[in-house]
């Protein structure tokens, strides 16, 4: 069974019906995108227990993990792969700062701990290159899921936030299988919509009460997926690799896995 929502979540989404280029959409009920799972109402479990997903794969770093767990339904197992991305986890950086202030009832430290890291953060897409410099195998090894995954059943990716570290997973993984590349941008930016309001708000107070200035670049890194962004890094991809298959293939993954990662998400028509 496919699912349009995860109650619980801000961010989550299925990427079938996207065009690509040359004719026909990606399949829906294959893969799915979300932050993080945590806070999953008793309707988001009975309809993640309900649904074909079957894997899930998180890219949020150990201490992320341990202060929001996955919340699973207990009726069900799934395959669960944590492959940790610290590049980009500068949501869940600012929240294990925020929790050892609690426990150090030193906020000042954490608050000072957090600005040091702000000061040194570079633009969001050089983030992004960053990760997929140092981030292929974790990328390369989540294609290698989605095209293994058995007809029937999907594959669930996510972050804390979904919009950066799952971003260009699923990006590199549209652009691999012939999404038309206005249509990876945009799926791209949808996160910044999902997220906008309470989610937002409640993690700009989070920051901004441990004394981080609110720039425009926090903001932007915390909240936003501006264009700019995921296509400097597909810009990257490009021209180091030719294309998203081309980076995939540097990893690790094989013309034959390509092919049955295509033959999972392309539906022609």
């Amino acid at each position: 069974m496919t699912i349009s929502a995860l109650e619980g979540t801000v961010n989550f989404r299925d990427i079938g019906g996207l065009p690509l280029a040359g004719g026909g959409r990606t399949a829906c009920g294959v893969l799915y995108r979300s932050d993080a799972i945590s806070g999953l109402t008793p309707r988001g479990l009975a309809d993640l227990a309900g649904s074909g997903i079957q894997a899930i794969i998180d890219f949020r770093t150990a201490s992320e993990q341990q202060m929001a767990p996955d919340r699973l339904p207990p009726a069900r197992t799934f395959s669960c792969l944590d492959m940790p991305l610290f590049e980009g986890a500068f949501t869940g950086l600012a929240q294990e700062e925020m929790q050892r202030a609690v426990r150090s009832d030193d906020p000042a430290v954490a608050s000072r701990a957090v600005q040091a890291a702000v000061a040194q953060l570079p633009t969001l897409g050089r983030i992004y290159i960053g990760m997929l410099q140092d981030g292929r195998s974790v990328f390369t090894e989540t294609a290698r899921r989605v095209a293994a995954s058995a007809d029937g059943s999907a594959t669930l990716v996510h972050c804390t936030a979904g919009k950066d570290r799952t971003g260009v997973a699923v990006a590199l993984i549209l652009g691999a299988v012939g999404v038309e590349p206005q249509s990876v941008v945009a799926d791209y930016r949808q996160s910044e919509a999902n997220l906008a309001g309470e989610w937002a708000d409640r993690m700009l107070g989070m920051i901004g009460g441990m004394g981080v200035p609110l720039t425009s670049e926090v903001t932007t890194l915390v909240t936003r997926a501006p264009v700019e962004a995921i296509t400097e890094a597909m810009a990257w991809v490009a021209a180091e690799h030719g294309d998203a298959a081309g980076y995939l293939r540097s990893g690790g993954l094989t013309d034959d896995e390509l092919v049955m990662l295509r033959r999972r998400l392309r539906v022609q028509q």
